[in-house]
């Protein structure tokens, strides 16, 4: 993810993910053990993506942001890395409350914390977006993907 595109197409397949489970994290749906399985699988698979999204920032943008000059971008990044403390710890303690052991019995509880999970990490590509993407571009850092004229998602 070392580049503009690599950050879009990570946030497209996370939207795509949230997206795919929100169509089946259904009660009647969920009822269907295969697709209580299903869910499970991506629900995992889900947490697994979003971990390594915040671990490739850790290692290939924020070291560069916090040296920059500009005070503000060493804010922004701050600002990003606080913020994701939490999300990682909520998606933590979500796996080991619902997903550790394989118990496919959905309640109306877990579903009303895994919409609340969704919005969060929605809430969070919304801001790398907003706010993050559109100042890398402004400093320069992803010159060569904005150059590139590739399309992006």
């Amino acid at each position: 993810m070392s580049d503009l595109n690599g950050y879009r197409n990570s946030h497209a397949e996370l939207r795509q993910m949230i997206d795919d489970l929100n169509a089946i994290l259904t009660p009647e749906l969920l009822k269907i053990r295969p697709n209580a399985k299903t869910a499970y699988e991506l629900l995992c698979e889900l947490g697994k993506k979003v971990r390594s999204h915040l671990a490739d920032e850790d290692r290939s943008l924020y070291p560069i942001l916090l040296i920059h000059e500009d005070p503000k971008i060493k804010s922004i990044a701050w600002g990003f890395i606080s913020g994701e403390k939490p999300l990682r710890k909520i998606f933590d303690d979500y796996h080991k409350r619902w997903l550790k052991n394989c118990d496919f019995k959905f309640t109306d509880e877990f579903l009303t914390e895994t919409h609340e999970v969704f919005e969060m990490v929605a809430r969070r590509i919304d801001r790398e977006e907003q706010v993050l993407l559109p100042k890398l571009l402004e400093i320069g850092l992803f010159q060569e993907a904005q150059q590139s004229g590739s399309p992006s998602c």
